[in-house]
């Protein structure tokens, strides 16, 4: 059909024409259908050429790819250092032994801010060290050599190509600063005799190790490295691998250490350091040397002892637990004051922030003490899970980082099994909040595709440490812990000194179920955890049809989201591993386990009648939410007012973040969740409270600024203040406090989490206590308070008492030692109602070096965190955002920790229209963190919106009426 009618009739593929087009048609001649033909194919030709330019420009310069090209494999680094700490800069000679696969003229490796000064490249004979009896051999003539910026990659034009199955030598010496920003080969300092004192340390992870030597800095191109240090003899140095040799030159006195040669490693574990720390030792029963370095003072004082003592223990029982012994003859543990994360596994080499390893035990709380074993567990656990077997590539990070976040609890069950971790605080500080991340429409699975270097960074997040670390509990739960702890080792000894992908896990813990008769494919079923995003609401309803007797019950999944408009046409679908069981006011029965593989199905499961009520994922092993009929919940409210302990603890806890979470996402009345912690008076365990606590301190910071609050604040006195009184507070006897080895660990937590909500919420006795504690601080110049409660003491003393406390607190901030007790009395600053000192405080933290550069981030976010700061912190992070980007762009989690804790309490259309706009302006560089950010809100407003109106009138009601 010709195209010469310029009518309102003349649309082509729905399509109309613009006038100007139109007329321009008409004068043409008549198109065929030939020539139309014609033209298609031309187009076609035309896309096809473009796409073989496109390929043969990455064939032919293979530094455009962002992946190297595979071309060439290094076996071994020889890699020699000269540090001048004078001056801040190093000098480097690096020579590469490398394997040819495919032939090709090009060297492609990375390098990033190096000043490659000479190259040279020779042919050394075939592939196991034989010698070449082909002609050609030695010095391989180099065409030109340059820097790719782009791809932060380094290339080597050869005259003629290098051929497979050869080996070939590539030199190459350069030079470069020791930076100040915390990445590659960087600096640091501490004070000591008022002397300030520097040290320098690398974090290579994950793609800095090309800013200290030029190298294939890719997981997979793991290799062997051999290491000389040369410095001034003032500093000690340490590397991965012991000294092998160590001398003093004679012409400048200068120290030159050789280190023994490594096992096959990637890059980025590789890792050194030069200071002038001091160390205390201990020994393995098996021979392995652990020493923890640390500024002299520390080590004198013996805040390293506790993490040396830990790491013993551990390296035993990972070696027992995975069947596979530690590989290196040492593990250096360095406590340094300054780092971009809490700690790096370096192999043999782990790199810790102080605040994460050293412990003053007089004045450390037993959560610190907590955290920092965690911290601890942790690392240990990447000496296998990351260093010995590293994944391939960057999309599967998560299979180092789940297992040692999972270890973290399994770990520290070991050390002490009456903190019951894994059973109880991995609920609520894994599972509970990483759930609040994936019921985000912006979520991803936790296996994601990588492609450019700039997109490695998102996949450090707590969808790959946290989702990882629940899936592997899920997983070992329904394996049964023998069959998983084979399948680890099995798939420990097949990939170690190599690398694996999550299809070589699913694999080997596949093989180890059907070798006890149990054929269950885990690849298939995992897959549907690992490569879509969320998990499922499982609603359970028990059978009221006349068809089925009653022992039937349904069951139905969906995805979770909070965004009930984003939940239409949702086809995702998991295997869901449900454990069930049934009760009533005096029994519950045994547990069975039911497979959910489709949207909808029905299930026996034993006899009911109209007062026995369904529990579902017991003790909370699987990754999804249980919803139930609303008569349900009513039986479950009912059991727990009457005898909670009839419910495990883990599914009271469990049975609480749901219920919030599910009508906070609108799957259930607002009047549920505030019904059911109505029961918590009678509850004595600390999680359930935790999970209470948890939940509560979320709806607090949607209200605190509504005109009803106190509706809200004084139904959770309520239900806070017959326990709170029970417990008191803690005694500060000597030796009774700052000894978290004690049996009433988990009494001490209830305690600490009763004063942290009475106070929190406008318990006036709670404000008297905290107020009479910090003026006898003040007074007797004598700190008497509890170290298990003083964070909460300083905040409540800041917010409530003069400026003079204020200033207090930060002349004790800056005259402490202990790092644990300055981070929270730096914290406790940001608690005034103020609004001066706090933007005061603000300005201080970015502009001067009173506050350390790595608790910038945690000052702002506390401050936004106070309703009186909220403003102010969020103008603050716009007004200086280019700055904190440039600063902590780079660093993983840093830009996503400050963006999530300054937006996630914005709740009002005023701050919601601010932050698109933010986002229009100033996106760019905040990978997912500001999409992440914009939904929160969103959902945040909509709850205003929606439910806020329901969820106060159901507090204005009698307690006893229905859910409303």
């Amino acid at each position: 059909m010709g195209l010469n009618d310029s009518s309102p009739g003349a649309m082509r593929n729905g399509r109309g024409l613009s006038d100007q087009w139109a007329e321009s048609v008409v004068v043409r001649p008549r198109t065929t259908e030939r020539h139309i033909t014609v033209h298609k194919r031309l187009v076609l030709g035309f896309a096809l050429s473009i796409l073989t330019l496109i390929i043969v420009t990455a064939v032919v310069q293979p530094w455009r790819n962002s992946r190297l090209p595979g071309s060439v494999r290094p076996r071994h680094y020889d890699l020699r250092l000269a540090v001048y700490m004078d001056n801040f800069t190093f000098s480097g000679e690096v020579s590469i032994e490398l394997e040819c696969i495919n032939a090709t003229r090009f060297i492609v490796l990375h390098a990033d801010r190096l000043e490659v000064d000479r190259v040279t490249v020779t042919a050394e004979g075939g592939v196991g060290g034989r010698p070449s009896n082909r002609p050609g051999g030695g010095v391989m003539r180099i065409h030109r050599h340059f820097p790719f910026p782009a791809n932060q990659m380094y290339v080597v034009a050869l005259h003629r190509e290098m051929k497979p199955m050869r080996v070939y030598r590539l030199n190459v010496s350069f030079d470069a600063a020791i930076e100040d920003e915390l990445l590659g080969f960087f600096r640091s300092s501490y004070t000591m005799q008022r002397e300030r004192r520097y040290l320098a340390v690398t974090q290579f992870s994950p793609i800095h190790a090309r800013k200290a030597f030029p190298c294939f800095d890719e997981p997979v191109y793991k290799a062997t490295f051999s290491l000389t240090l040369r410095h001034d003899p003032q500093y000690t140095s340490l590397s991965n691998m012991p000294v092998e040799s160590s001398s003093l030159s004679d012409e400048d006195g200068w120290l030159t250490n050789h280190f023994a040669r490594t096992p096959r490693m990637s890059t980025y574990y590789l890792a050194w350091a030069v200071c002038n720390f001091t160390y205390r030792e201990t020994q393995t029963d098996s021979g392995v040397t652990i020493r923890l370095y640390a500024r002299p003072d520390a080590i004198l004082s013996g805040a390293g002892d506790y993490a040396l003592h830990i790491t013993k223990r551990l390296l035993g029982f990972y070696q027992d637990y995975f069947k596979v012994q530690y590989s290196l003859p040492k593990l250096d543990l360095l406590a340094v004051p300054k780092h971009p994360y809490a700690a790096m596994e370096n192999w043999g080499l782990s790199v810790f922030v102080e605040q994460k390893i050293l412990l003053d035990a007089d004045v450390s709380s037993s959560s610190y003490q907590m955290e920092l074993t965690m911290v601890v567990v942790h690392e240990i656990c990447h000496q296998w899970f990351g260093d010995l077997v590293t994944p391939v590539w960057w999309e599967d990070v998560w299979l180092k980082e789940g297992f040692a976040h999972f270890f973290e609890y399994v770990g520290t069950d070991f050390l002490f099994p009456k903190w019951n971790m894994e059973k109880q605080r991995f609920l609520t500080d894994v599972l509970h909040e990483v759930m609040l991340l994936d019921g985000l429409s912006s979520s991803h699975p936790i296996s994601q595709e990588v492609e450019q270097a700039t997109d490695i960074d998102r996949v450090f997040d707590w969808i790959a440490y946290k989702k990882g670390a629940a899936l592997i509990r899920m997983l070992a739960n329904v394996m049964g812990q023998p069959l998983f702890q084979k399948g680890l080792n099995d798939y420990l000894l097949s990939h170690m000194y190599s690398n694996a992908a999550r299809d070589d896990l699913w694999r080997k813990l596949s093989q180890a179920m059907r070798s006890e008769g149990r054929d269950i494919d885990i690849g298939e079923m995992m897959d549907r955890w690992t490569l879509q995003m969320g998990y499922p609401v499982v609603t359970i309803s028990k059978n009221q049809s006349e068809q089925l007797p009653t022992y039937y019950i349904t069951v139905s999944q969906e995805h979770f989201l909070y965004g009930e408009e984003v939940r239409k046409n949702n086809s995702l679908q998991w295997q869901v591993p449900l454990t069930v069981a049934v009760g009533n006011t005096s029994a519950v029965c045994s547990e069975s386990l039911i497979w959910i593989n489709n949207k909808t199905e029905t299930h026996r499961i034993g006899q009911m009648d109209d007062s026995t009520w369904l529990v579902g994922n017991i003790n909370q092993t699987g990754y999804f939410r249980v919803n139930y009929d609303l008569q349900n919940w009513k039986l479950l409210i009912q059991q727990l007012h009457t005898n909670p302990q009839i419910i495990s603890v883990g599914n009271r806890a469990g049975l609480i973040d749901d219920a919030f979470n599910l009508a906070r996402a609108g799957y259930l009345p607002q009047g549920v969740p505030l019904q059911l912690i109505g029961y918590l008076p009678e509850e004595t365990s600390f999680l359930p409270w935790h999970a209470a606590s948890r939940a509560l301190y979320q709806l607090d910071k949607l209200l605190d600024r509504t005109d009803e609050y106190r509706l809200f604040s004084d139904y959770v006195l309520k239900q806070v203040a017959s326990r709170y009184h029970q417990m008191g507070w803690p005694t500060n006897g000597p030796g009774t406090e700052g000894n978290v080895l004690q049996a009433s660990y988990q009494t001490e937590e209830l305690q600490r989490e009763l004063i942290m909500l009475a106070c929190s919420f406008g318990n006036k006795q709670c404000h008297r206590q905290a107020v009479a504690y910090i003026s006898d601080w003040i007074s007797s110049n004598k700190n008497r308070i509890p170290p298990n409660i003083r964070d909460i003491v300083y905040c409540t003393g800041v917010s409530l008492m003069d400026e003079d406390v204020w200033e207090f607190i930060w002349m004790k901030f800056h005259s402490s030692n202990a790092v644990s007790e300055k981070k929270i009395l730096l914290e406790a600053l940001t608690c005034s109602d103020n609004t001066f000192l706090l933007n005061r405080l603000l300005n201080l933290s970015l502009t001067s070096d009173l506050v350390p550069e790595q608790d910038v981030i945690d000052v702002i976010i506390h401050v936004g965190r106070n309703p009186q700061g909220r403003n102010l912190a969020w103008r603050y992070f716009r007004e200086k955002w280019d700055i904190l980007n440039a600063r902590y762009g780079e660093a993983l989690f840093m830009n996503s920790k400050l963006i999530s804790g300054v937006t996630e309490f914005l709740n009002t259309e005023r701050e919601l229209n601010e932050l698109k706009e933010f986002i229009l302006s100033s996106g760019v560089g905040a990978g997912p963190a500001l999409p992440r950010a914009l939904e929160i809100v969103e959902g945040n407003v909509r709850w205003h919106r929606l439910h806020r109106r329901q969820f106060y009138q159901w507090l204005r009601k009698p307690p006893s009426t229905t859910f409303g």
